[in-house]
């Protein structure tokens, strides 16, 4: 069978090959796919959940060491939360888990403790029986973290780091009730104790662990609500017991209040891709669970999240990806059910983008890899993009609305080009001479969404045929821009649409 009749079986629901379930992990990077539920249309379902440590924009990770691992361990990292926001007593400070691990390398743990304990406590007094249930709720917390064995020697040690820092949190919070930063260090610490329970039925559940977390961002954050790491990692914490409940009516509660937690992140630090790119992965399961009268409106709002992350930070490949599933899974529905103004075709075309691009960017992902291999046949090869916009006649930019044409624009990773009548145009841009490339607001172009490409040689002003269709072109030119300033990376994205050009030709 052909490539392109391979194409036609997969937009018709016919075909659906499987992409790989695991993933491998670079070093030094904590990532978090979601397994496919049997039940989801969508067989490119593996979104990628971000961790503060996700962005590098020095360049790709490492090549993955060893094989592949299952995605039930992979490991979240979350950093602690270093300065207070507010000012708080000298008596009752608070330590980040860097410090926890600095001291007992150098053995320094019993003198620190000695030290806090002598420590005179200057937070305001609080009636006994408040203590008392500080003390109470403490104890369960403990016993939770006690009642955790690593189901290796590397767990076991952390497990024994994690233990000695709540210990700490624990006795931080009993003299002073209101220090939000001993909270929010405790509730990393039942977070990240979650990620060592092992599968022994003597050990607290996951569940347990991760329900008692959330109580402490819930009280760090009414004491401070400025906290926006503390929303962050609490939105995570709901997601993954959202993940235990399946497609439920109570997984369905927890997802939206990830997403409500997520938005407040957002709000509080809004130069956070990670924020925005789970935020969007949080209703991209929502839409799953939702009544089909409700899909639409959450796709489309998750679409919008990745899209905003990306807009921050142009190589950040997991919001990338993320946003080509999610199409992906647009591009489904709307097959079988109609009803979008985009066709099915051109969103898989989009979808086949925004994949395309993830690989040249991290190459080594097998999830990327298997994606690509399922949405290759769906560019429109030998180019990346092809679609209409408005532009002025040849040499004359300034001409009258009137005589603006919308003609055939197709883009590949050298550049963006006109073609008229089968031929090519006068507008031909450069990816090496691109500045910029924004939207913009001009009262002197023709009506309609209009889009600057910022040049060595000037500006060029073209007009797209919708605003939801301009925030594409914006994306393509981005991405093949951001591709080719990587170097290497424009190399394999080169090779995606010369090398799939000929298979295809000779198919």
């Amino acid at each position: 069978m052909s490539t392109n009749d391979q194409s036609s079986e997969l937009q018709n629901g016919d075909a659906k090959p499987q992409p790989d379930s695991e993933l491998h992990r670079p070093e030094d990077t904590a990532i978090h796919p979601t397994d496919n539920d049997e039940g989801d249309s969508s067989k490119l379902n593996q979104p990628i959940q971000s961790s503060d440590n996700d962005i590098a924009p020095g360049g790709v990770d490492p090549k993955p060491q060893g094989g592949a691992e299952e995605e039930s361990d992979k490991e979240r990292t979350i950093e602690s939360k270093d300065n207070a926001e507010l000012p708080k007593e000298e008596g009752s400070r608070t330590f980040t888990m860097r410090e926890l691990l600095n001291e007992l390398k150098n053995g320094d743990e019993v003198s620190e403790v000695s030290e806090v304990a002598a420590t005179p406590a200057a937070a305001p007094r609080h009636s006994q029986e408040s203590t008392k249930q500080h003390t109470e709720k403490n104890s369960a917390a403990m016993d939770l973290i006690n009642s955790i064995t690593g189901s290796d020697e590397e767990g076991r040690s952390r497990q024994r780091i994690l233990t000695f820092a709540a210990k700490r949190y624990a006795s931080a919070i009993e003299r002073n009730p209101d220090d939000y930063d001993a909270l929010y260090n405790w509730a990393l610490v039942l977070q990240e104790s979650a990620d060592n329970v092992n599968s022994d039925a003597s050990s607290p559940s996951k569940d347990a662990l991760l329900e008692e977390a959330c109580r402490k961002y819930d009280e760090a954050t009414r004491l401070n609500p400025t906290l926006h790491d503390a929303y962050y990692n609490w939105a995570i914490a709901i997601s993954d017991r959202a993940k235990m409940r399946g497609r439920t009516k109570e997984a369905e509660e927890l997802w939206k209040q990830a997403t409500n937690n997520y938005e407040k992140a957002v709000q509080l630090n809004w130069n956070s891709p990670q924020a925005l790119n789970n935020w969007g992965l949080a209703l991209q399961e929502l839409s799953a669970i939702v009544p089909a009268r409700e899909k639409q409106t959450i796709v489309k709002s998750a679409i919008s999240k990745f899209r905003a992350a990306i807009q921050l930070q142009f190589d950040f490949h997991r919001a990338i990806y993320n946003l080509g599933t999610v199409l992906y899974g647009l591009a489904e529905d709307t097959s079988r059910t109609g009803g979008q103004d985009v066709s099915p075709n051109e969103l898989y075309s989009q979808s086949a983008i925004y994949i395309a691009a993830a690989h040249a960017l991290k190459p080594n992902y097998s999830v990327y890899t298997s994606a690509l291999k399922l949405v290759r046949s769906m560019l429109p090869l030998p180019y990346l993009k092809v679609g209409y916009l408005t532009a002025p006649p040849p040499g004359n930019p300034i001409a009258p609305h009137g005589d603006w044409k919308r003609t055939q624009f197709v883009l590949n990773h050298e550049g963006l080009q006109q073609i008229q009548n089968g031929e090519r145009a006068t507008v031909k841009v450069e990816i090496p001479d691109i500045v910029s490339v924004s939207p913009c607001a001009d009262l002197t172009l023709p009506p309609g969404p209009s889009i600057c490409i910022d040049t060595i040689h000037g500006q060029i002003f073209l007009i797209a045929d919708s605003w939801e269709y301009l925030d594409t072109w914006l994306d393509a030119i981005r991405l093949v821009y951001t591709i080719f300033a990587r170097g290497f990376s424009h190399d394999i994205l080169c090779g995606i649409v010369i090398w799939w050009w000929d298979r295809l030709r000779w198919s």
